[in-house]
């Protein structure tokens, strides 16, 4: 009947070899001294022998007993520690996490407090963070290739949950310095049909049109020069801006990516500030994500409630 012996039995015999009273056994496990009694014969008939000689007054180890207690504490001791480690495994506090970016200022100023607030928690748990493409930026985390990611918005993709917003961000133009628009003070949400901008097939549409729209608010379109795979990034983007090629709609905190490619930046009225926000799959249950996202809510919480 050994083969029934359970880990509680164990620790008690342990507790109880210590101790040697059944009362403070009890007190150390947050037992009554009946259960411990219980426990310790349900552990010595399926050992098929005694362990302790019990009286009124106190707890002596058998024979038996006195063999047993030093063969198993070390045993359990190491078990133990083999269990916690894989308990907190399951739990997702060890391990790494892959956090995927396409646009460094989707990020926003409050990420890297996410990720220090979840690193002083979970000191074993690792934020693996990976530089996704701009060719189609949700791809890498529906194949399952980051846990999460930073994204605008807004998305209404029924296989993905937008979770906390992460920042809030005016909307510029950004153009060559050389460029006709560079010397305005700022340009209308309506002047954009009259510049072309970036074209980006295979992004979510209501995604796409939020970032590079296609028409103006009263319905003028706006033309667009469709940018290949393989150029989808802000450095051949860049280029193509100093070349004149086209303008960029983009956030206020992107400025400084574009000093070093002559372009500079105007601001556009009559758009709606862009936001970001965590994104991951519907369907996942990893405890390190569901841990971070926690983290990032509180965090999230606190820098809302500081004064701008």
């Amino acid at each position: 009947m050994w083969e029934a012996i359970d880990l509680r039995e164990l620790r008690v015999f342990l507790t109880l070899a210590e101790e040697l009273h059944f009362r403070r056994t009890a007190d150390r496990l947050r037992l009554t001294p009946s259960r411990v009694s219980q426990t310790l014969r349900e552990l010595e008939h399926k050992l098929g022998a005694q362990l302790v000689h019990r009286t009124s007054r106190n707890v002596q180890l058998t024979s038996f007993g006195e063999r047993f207690c030093g063969e198993l504490d070390p045993v359990y001791g190491e078990l133990a520690r083999v269990l916690e480690h894989a308990h907190a495994d399951g739990r997702g506090l060890a391990g790494s996490l892959r956090l995927g970016l396409f646009s460094g200022p989707a990020e926003g100023t409050h990420l890297v407090r996410v990720i220090d607030a979840f690193g002083a928690l979970h000191p074993e748990c690792d934020v693996d963070i990976v530089q996704l493409s701009w060719d189609d930026p949700l791809e890498r985390l529906r194949r399952g290739d980051v846990d999460l990611m930073a994204c605008w918005l807004p998305l209404e993709q029924p296989d993905l949950v937008v979770g906390p917003i992460l920042a809030r961000a005016r909307r510029v133009l950004a153009v060559a310095r050389e460029h006709p628009l560079a010397a305005r003070e700022s340009i209308s949400f309506e002047e954009l049909a009259d510049h072309a901008i970036p074209r980006l097939d295979g992004w979510p549409r209501e995604l796409h049109e939020a970032l590079f729209p296609t028409r103006t608010p009263s319905g003028r379109p706006i033309a667009g020069v469709r940018v290949p795979v393989g150029e989808r990034n802000f450095l051949e983007i860049a280029h193509r801006i100093a070349r004149q090629e086209l303008v960029l709609p983009t956030v206020a905190s992107a400025e400084p990516f574009g000093a070093p490619y002559a372009i500079t930046y105007v601001p556009i009225t009559g758009m709606a500030p862009a936001r970001s926000a965590l994104v991951w799959r519907r369907r996942a249950r990893d405890p390190k994500l569901r841990e971070f996202i926690r983290t990032a809510r509180d965090v999230l919480r606190i820098a809302e409630r500081r004064p701008q």
